[in-house]
């Protein structure tokens, strides 16, 4: 199971692990947790009137053509975007994801995880990735049913006890990564877009190490392929698609976690997220 915060996100963050997992036989599925209502369009050729008319109703278009393409299955939490402040002093919209009281959040969470019964399940750090506030409050819900769902005595009326053993934190945009296809496309003599991002980092101290490195480069392809089914999220001339997927293949090749949270023994570093669990269940179940 991932949780992510927007339809998007789940292209941007893991997709490629997914797809590899999907194709493995694994189920996955993919949890949303607003509709993305108060984003805005970052593709100038979808920047219409009627397209931000109609931006909900279009963005839940496009995470069905990317559920698709990823070939996972995908549900809303039905929470309401809260949109990106512009000071840290602005309130958030009344009634929006990120105010909603933890418990109230993480209801339905905790019921889907008892629905779909998954083993292992992704989401934000602390930070969020970013400090977007429906991101933090993905990484708190995600963190309360992982320590909630197997409970019965919490969330009563949500399904029956069932305890993943393992939750990672997404770690896919890490400076060592772009300084690698940074070096990767300076020495094929191609410019990158990538040194802005790496000075970012400079004061930034790493708070989480990554423990595990999913090699998934055979599914960066169908990664992209989600990326653009979100169309009025994506450009397709921006940098997301600056560098080739040959370079990327060859100087990244993997989609990289921290393991923050496992009821299983497992050696680090991992090159598997069910790592340690594969013999605790059912070889049937991946």
């Amino acid at each position: 199971m991932a949780v992510h915060a927007h339809p998007d996100d789940e292209s941007s963050k893991g997709a490629a692990t997914m797809a590899r997992y999907v194709a493995e036989g694994v189920e996955v599925l993919v949890v949303t947790c607003t509709g993305g209502e108060r984003g805005s369009i970052l593709n100038p050729k979808m920047d219409h009137p009627d397209v931000l008319a109609n931006l909900p109703e279009i963005r839940r278009q496009e995470m069905e053509k990317a559920r698709q393409i990823l070939g996972v299955q995908q549900r809303f939490l039905g929470f309401v975007d809260s949109g990106l402040p512009e000071s840290e002093d602005e309130p958030l919209p009344e009634g929006c994801f990120a105010v909603q009281p933890l418990e109230v959040a993480a209801r339905p969470l905790v019921a889907a995880v008892r629905e779909f019964r998954p083993h292992v399940i992704l989401t934000y750090d602390d930070d969020g990735g970013y400090p977007h506030p429906d991101h933090i409050m993905t990484n708190r819900i995600s963190v309360e049913a992982f320590e909630a769902a197997g409970d019965p005595e919490r969330y009563p009326g949500t399904g029956d006890p069932w305890q993943p053993l393992k939750l990672y934190y997404h770690m896919s945009f890490t400076k060592e990564r772009f300084e690698a296809l940074h070096a990767a496309m300076a020495a094929r003599g191609l410019g990158s877009p990538y040194a802005d991002w790496i000075a970012r980092w400079e004061d930034r101290p790493r708070k989480w190490e990554v423990t595990t490195r999913v090699h998934c480069a055979d599914y960066f392809e169908i990664r992209d392929q989600a990326l653009l089914a979100h169309a009025t999220q994506i450009d397709p001339d921006g940098y997301w698609f600056a560098c080739p997927l040959e370079i990327q293949k060859e100087a990244w090749p993997t989609e990289d976690y921290h393991l923050a949270r496992s009821l299983v023994d497992t050696i680090l570093p991992e090159d598997d997220l069910f790592a340690g669990i594969r013999a605790e269940v059912s070889p049937a179940c991946p």
